[in-house]
C-alpha cells in the first residue's frame, strides 16, 4: 500500500531494485491499472518478467530461465533497442489500421448498389464481377503498400494506446462507410445516372443487362470507384497529415498499386477485350477526364475532415 501511494505521489525512478522488489512494482503497476514491462536477465527475474504485461530479457547475458519468461528478447542487450521496438510495433498496429480503412472505404459503392436495386426501380450499378474487381484486383496491391509503410514521424510522439483500444473500431468504421464511402457512392452513382440519363433512359424503366447504354454507365461507375480509391490511398497514409508530404517513390508497391488502377479504370472502358469479360463499355472521354474529379474530391474532403478534427484537439 505505501508503494502505490508514493507511485501515486510521482515516483518515477527505483535504484538497485531486487528480483523481489521487481515483483512488488509490478503488483502495484498492476493494482492502479497500468501496463507494465520489465526488464531482467537473471534467474530471479523470471516471476517479474512473467508477471509484467511485457518481459523483456537479455539476449546474450540473460539466463534461460529469463528468455523463456520473457515476451521481448534484446540480442543486443541495449536498451535503446526496445525504443525502436516500440516505434516498429506501433508502426506495424498503424499500417494494419491503415490498410483496413482503405479496403473498408470502397464497400460502401458496393453495398449501396444493391440497396438502391431493391428499394427502386432503377438498374444495378454494379454487377457482382465488377465488384471482385475493386476487392481481388485493384485494392490488392495498393493494400499491401500501405502495410509496408515506415514510420511516421510523430509516431513515437503519440500517446500509447489504451489496452482496451481495438484495431477495428467505431471510428474506423464510421469513417469508412459513412463519409468516404458515402463520397465514393454519391459521385459513382451521379455518373451512372448521367449516363443513363444522357442515353435517354426514363425512370422506372428497365434495361437490359447487355445494353451497350447499360454497359457504358457501369463502366464509368466501376473507373470512377477505382480512381476515388487513389485519393483514398493517399489520404490513408497519414493519419493527421496529408499523405502527400511522404515520399511516394520510396514504397514500389504504392507506385505500382496507383499505376495499375490508372491503367484499369481507362482499360475497362477503351479495351474492348477486358470490356467483354467485366461487361464495361466506351464512354465519352470527356465523361472519363470528369470521373478524375473523383481524386481530389474524396482527398480534399478527409483532408479538410482532419483539418477541422485537429483544430478541435487543438
Amino acid at each position: 500500500k505505501e508503494l502505490i501511494e508514493r507511485l501515486k505521489g510521482g515516483v518515477q525512478i527505483f535504484a538497485r531494485a531486487t528480483p523481489e522488489q521487481k515483483v512488488k512494482i509490478v503488483t502495484a503497476l498492476h493494482q492502479m491499472d497500468k501496463v507494465v514491462a520489465m526488464t531482467g536477465d537473471g534467474v530471479n527475474d523470471a516471476p517479474a518478467l512473467k508477471g509484467a504485461d511485457v518481459g523483456v530479457a537479455m539476449g546474450v547475458t540473460g539466463t534461460d530461465v529469463a528468455r523463456e519468461a520473457a515476451q521481448v528478447i534484446l540480442l543486443d542487450d541495449n536498451f535503446a533497442s526496445i525504443v525502436a521496438g516500440v516505434e516498429e510495433g506501433r508502426t506495424i498496429f498503424n499500417n494494419i489500421k491503415k490498410f483496413t480503412n482503405y479496403v473498408l472505404v470502397s464497400n460502401g459503392p458496393e453495398i449501396i448498389p444493391f440497396l438502391l436495386y431493391i428499394l427502386f426501380p432503377v438498374p444495378l450499378a454494379l454487377t457482382v464481377i465488377q465488384i471482385l474487381c475493386i476487392d481481388l484486383c485493384t485494392d490488392i496491391v495498393p493494400s499491401m503498400g500501405l502495410g509496408q509503410e515506415k514510420p511516421d514521424r510523430q509516431v513515437m510522439r503519440q500517446k500509447p494506446r489504451s489496452r482496451r483500444h481495438k484495431l477495428l473500431d467505431w471510428p474506423v468504421i464510421a469513417h469508412s462507410y459513412f463519409f468516404l464511402g458515402l463520397i465514393e457512392a454519391a459521385f459513382s452513382f451521379s455518373l451512372f445516372f448521367f449516363v443513363l440519363h444522357q442515353g435517354g433512359w426514363v425512370y422506372g424503366t428497365e434495361i437490359a443487362a447487355n445494353a451497350p447504354l447499360y454497359l457504358s454507365a457501369t463502366g464509368l461507375t466501376l473507373s470512377s470507384i477505382v480512381l476515388m480509391q487513389i485519393g483514398n490511398l493517399f489520404g490513408r497514409r497519414s493519419s493527421r497529415g496529408s499523405g502527400l508530404d511522404m515520399s511516394v517513390l520510396k514504397n514500389p508497391l504504392i507506385v505500382g498499386g496507383i499505376t495499375f488502377e490508372i491503367i484499369f479504370s481507362w482499360a475497362i472502358l477503351y479495351f474492348p477485350p477486358l470490356g467483354r469479360v467485366i461487361g464495361t463499355g466506351p464512354v465519352d472521354p470527356a465523361l472519363y477526364a470528369f470521373a478524375w474529379l473523383g481524386v481530389p474530391l474524396i482527398f480534399g474532403l478527409d483532408y479538410l475532415r482532419k483539418r477541422i478534427f485537429a483544430a478541435l484537439e487543438g
